[in-house]
């Protein structure tokens, strides 16, 4: 059995804490120029680890149940288990599916993604497919192949 593919993680993905009541979208803060299509072929922006502060469009996760119930505020630290092989232009490291954030208040990884933020899957066939100079010069610093070969869907 393979990896299970693992998507990158763009503008709009769901997250969700641990200890809130409602998810929230992501908000890509950091990076403005790269980002990875969906099969609609709309642009989304590439989500990193240097996403922190309040990444999310509401900013909360409903009811916090460390805080007794009283509004979450949410705060993103840091994140974890991004993908460490690409960076992009502002040194960010790509999220991924599986990366966590951790909260002041709710400690380490206690936001997951349960939702990357991509509409459908597209195969792999669709970006080999795809012209490689093309990549290049939307995506120069994603080396696309390499994520491929690193399970990885980049679209």
């Amino acid at each position: 059995m393979g990896m299970k593919k693992k998507h990158l993680v763009v503008q709009g993905a769901t997250c969700m804490c641990n200890f809130g009541s409602a998810p929230d979208k992501l908000k890509v803060l950091t990076n403005q120029k790269e980002y990875a299509n969906d099969p609609e072929g709309k642009d989304k922006l590439i989500a990193s680890d240097l996403d922190i502060g309040v990444p999310f469009e509401k900013g909360t996760f409903g009811n916090c149940s460390q805080k007794n119930g009283n509004p979450c505020v949410a705060a993103v630290t840091q994140w974890s288990g991004y993908y460490e092989k690409t960076t992009l232009y502002t040194g960010g490291k790509i999220l991924i599916e599986t990366s966590k954030a951790t909260c002041p208040t709710g400690g380490p990884d206690c936001i997951r993604i349960i939702n990357h933020g991509q509409q459908a899957d597209v195969n792999k066939l669709n970006l080999q497919q795809a012209k490689p100079e093309v990549h290049a010069v939307l995506n120069p610093a994603v080396d696309i192949e390499k994520m491929l070969d690193d399970g990885v869907e980049a679209y």
